[in-house]
């Protein structure tokens, strides 16, 4: 018997005024399985992590966090169970530049779980070596830092808490090719040792086939492709074939000003 989804959207809809963002978005993610969502910029993968986080709330469908309802529960009102289940690797790091580097990877143990100051660095510095960071790194501040290295620290932070389930926002954005490996291995690293469900979003098709167990294309609002990562290249879809192949002729076409 298949075990119950860890993450179940079905028929998720969201709207800013004219706008339709999610325009039905059905997805199962399994416990321990890491899925990749890719699409173009605006297709509305950021707010449908927004949505399972719940930082939007959305219009109508279900979301559901191990088989709980949390659909329309902004995440300030939900149980905080189901908050702690949550880390987040943002796409710019989203270091606090006041903080030294170990404060900001132990920021949600002090602040969400009240953990005392001293265990709390004990944790993030041991969190950093699992990320590849000497202990020497946890009393720079974040501009110290490169760009790769800050990126290990937001991943750093997005396990410290030992969730069971983490979102990737373009992980491996700004990097260049061999960090943006190293990236991608730490993330499979993380995931697969700590048994993570993962959901990750991203433009690097290279990323995506690395990372993902599976791969979903968003376009217009809906998932218009889901399948195994080690299919992707034989998808059948002139959708897919074009966002993979990075065409510029193809059934999608860029909005432009004018």
């Amino acid at each position: 018997m298949a075990a119950a989804p860890k993450i179940h959207l079905k028929d998720v809809r969201k709207a800013f005024g004219d706008k339709q963002v999610l325009n039905g978005i059905d997805l199962d993610i399994a416990p321990a399985e890491s899925v990749v969502v890719i699409g173009g910029s605006g297709t509305g993968k950021s707010v449908l992590i927004k949505c399972i986080l719940g930082i939007l709330t959305a219009d109508s469908g279900v979301i559901e966090v191990d088989g709980r309802d949390v659909t329309h529960i902004p995440a300030g009102s939900r149980d905080p169970a189901i908050n702690r289940k949550f880390g987040m690797l943002f796409q710019s790091a989203a270091l606090f530049d006041s903080l030294p580097v170990w404060e900001n990877v132990a920021f949600g143990l002090i602040q969400g779980e009240r953990m005392s100051r001293k265990e709390a660095k004990h944790k993030a510095i041991e969190t950093l070596a699992k990320v590849g960071l000497a202990p020497s790194v946890g009393d720079l501040s974040p501009a110290e830092l490169s760009g790769g290295m800050q990126k290990r620290v937001g991943l750093a932070r997005a396990i410290a808490g030992d969730p069971e389930i983490v979102f990737f926002d373009e992980p491996t954005t700004g990097l260049d090719p061999i960090m943006a490996d190293v990236i991608n291995d730490l993330i499979i690293a993380c995931v697969k040792d700590k048994g993570i469900t993962a959901l990750s979003i991203t433009h690097d098709m290279h990323s995506a086939r690395k990372i993902g167990d599976r791969i979903a294309m968003i376009h217009e609002g809906r998932l218009i492709w889901v399948g195994n990562a080690k299919d992707i290249d034989r998808a059948g879809n002139p959708y897919v074939e074009q966002f993979v192949n990075g065409r510029a002729e193809g059934p999608i076409k860029m909005q432009l000003r004018r």
